[in-house]
């Protein structure tokens, strides 16, 4: 299967299941905003569960915050955003549709131009003569244009009632940290995550959800005492990755294959708790089901580093339209507590007890999309099989993050068989997300299953009365077992658990 027609089935494989699909169709295009049908709903918040099981509720050094979409907007004057959350935008002088710059370069020329500044964007419009992919008109100069959706709070519509939908959920935790520092109890290090919406008004939204106007953000601000960045005792040294230094790209070299403690003795990360949440971040991708070979980790080059950064590693997958970010992870130093509080007026320090003095406590910054991860996550689990000339599809999602995780059928729908088999969707929906189904063929119902990448399937038939027992069939493997009535409970959440293997069940 050609990577190239693979988004375009996924996107099809999302309507037709119901996972994503764009908002309000019914009132026709309204490009860069999408709606998650059931399935896509369930997956999302597996992927929220697990996310926050890892990094929050899995550890002792971060709380949870849950801020408010619309803010003051003195926050997004002193974190910059008003300033400099630009992208470089061009308008065509015949039709007048607009693009962002640096895209159509990509496009056209298939060069990555991250860290490249306007000028040079504009000229490699200017040399290769690039035009409208709509109707071959010029462009006008580069502009920049401010991302920040603007709204009002209030009656009325004037500039002191003018604010922001949030670009970002991590000003919220910056704003809140004097709040939940001393609620929270928890001494250096320690960090604070929230998941939440973010509006971002993209020039050009493009390859279904992985640019959006509308997403979620997974974020986390870990704050650590600045004289203690290399103080990180936690790091898993023997862990491998995909490594693209600065100077491996100064040089157009490929990524290379690192041991992190390799990457510790030659300092290519500069601090020690930087390199682990680097680890901590790959480690929970993997977990949910994405391949390590399709990941890498890149660093920024001094061009692209945003104003509040001194060092940026992104976490990159291998995207049927190249290698882009999936993670990004920030050394964000103390910019944002020191911007907030010249700002707002407010002591935004940190007492240290050793040394009896307040000092700002420097922060590194995990930033996920989560709809960008769904997306990865189904670039990564979608399958094709052909059996008897017709092709069918089967998403081979981790059990953990899979929208069900099991389908429960009777043989036919009558002589008992249905209410056997409702009795044991209800005696497992408490505790596993299970969907009953009776409509069709077994076959088009597992095949229904595997399209939504449902692990396991559970069939009552005849034989159940006599023996006790429903037949149980693994997605991947299309292996199919007896068992016990009785142990269904136990079965599947030992499969889910990983403490059994479906051989073994």
């Amino acid at each position: 299967m050609e990577r190239e027609d693979l988004v375009g089935k996924i996107v099809s494989l999302c309507k037709r299941r119901g996972i994503i699909f764009p908002t309000s169709e019914i009132y026709g295009n309204f490009a860069g905003f999408f709606d998650y049908g059931n399935y896509g709903s369930l997956m999302k918040r597996n992927v929220e569960d697990s996310w926050i099981k890892h990094f929050v509720t899995g550890r002792d050094d971060v709380v949870l915050i849950d801020g408010a979409t619309i803010t003051h907007p003195l926050v997004w004057k002193a974190s910059g955003h008003v300033d400099s959350f630009n992208d470089p935008l061009v308008e065509c002088k015949k039709c007048h549709k607009r693009f962002r710059a640096d895209h159509l370069v990509e496009s056209k020329l298939n060069i990555s131009v991250d860290g490249l500044a306007r000028e040079q964007i504009q000229e490699l419009i200017t040399k290769h003569k690039i035009v409208c992919p709509e109707c071959k008109g010029e462009f006008t100069v580069i502009k920049m244009f401010n991302l920040m959706f603007k709204t009002h709070v209030g009656s009325t519509e004037d500039d002191a009632s003018a604010t922001y939908l949030r670009p970002e959920t991590a000003q919220l935790i910056f704003s809140d940290f004097k709040q939940i520092a001393t609620t929270s109890r928890k001494k250096l290090p320690f960090g604070m995550a929230q998941i939440g919406r973010a509006f971002r008004n993209e020039i050009s939204p493009r390859n279904f959800v992985f640019r959006s106007r509308e997403f979620t953000q997974m974020e986390i601000e870990f704050f650590i005492h600045p004289e203690k960045m290399d103080k990180c005792d936690l790091i898993d040294k023997n862990f491998e990755l995909n490594v693209l230094t600065e100077d491996m790209q100064e040089k157009k070299q490929d990524h290379k294959k690192m041991k992190v403690g390799e990457i510790l003795d030659k300092n290519t990360i500069r601090t020690k708790w930087h390199t682990y949440w680097i680890v901590e971040s790959l480690k929970w991708l993997t977990s949910i089901g994405i391949r390590e070979e399709n990941l890498r980790l890149r660093q920024h080059v001094k061009a692209e580093l945003s104003h509040y950064s001194s060092e940026t590693w992104d976490i990159e997958y291998n995207y049927p339209w190249g290698w882009k970010e999936l993670v990004g992870i920030a050394n964000r130093g103390d910019f944002d507590l020191k911007q907030h509080a010249k700002i707002s007026k407010e002591e935004l320090s940190y007492f240290d007890e050793e040394a009896k003095k307040r000092m700002v406590p420097h922060v590194i910054e995990p930033s996920f999309g989560l709809d960008r991860i769904i997306l990865t996550l189904l670039l990564d689990a979608y399958d094709e099989k052909v059996e008897k000339g017709e092709t069918k599809i089967v998403l081979k999602l981790n059990s953990k993050i899979a929208p069900l995780t099991v389908g429960v059928f009777p043989l036919m729908k009558k002589d008992g068989l249905d209410d056997k088999a409702r009795d044991i969707t209800e005696s497992l929906k408490n505790e596993i997300i299970c969907e009953y189904d009776d409509s069709g063929s077994i076959g088009k119902r597992y095949a229904r299953m595997d399209e939504i990448g449902t692990p396991w399937c559970i069939t009552v038939d005849y034989d159940s009365s006599r023996d006790k027992k429903v037949t149980i069939r693994d997605r991947d493997t299309t292996k199919q077992k007896r068992i016990k009535i009785t142990d269904v409970d136990d079965v599947i959440k030992s499969l889910l658990a990983g403490k059994t293997k479906f051989d073994e069940a």
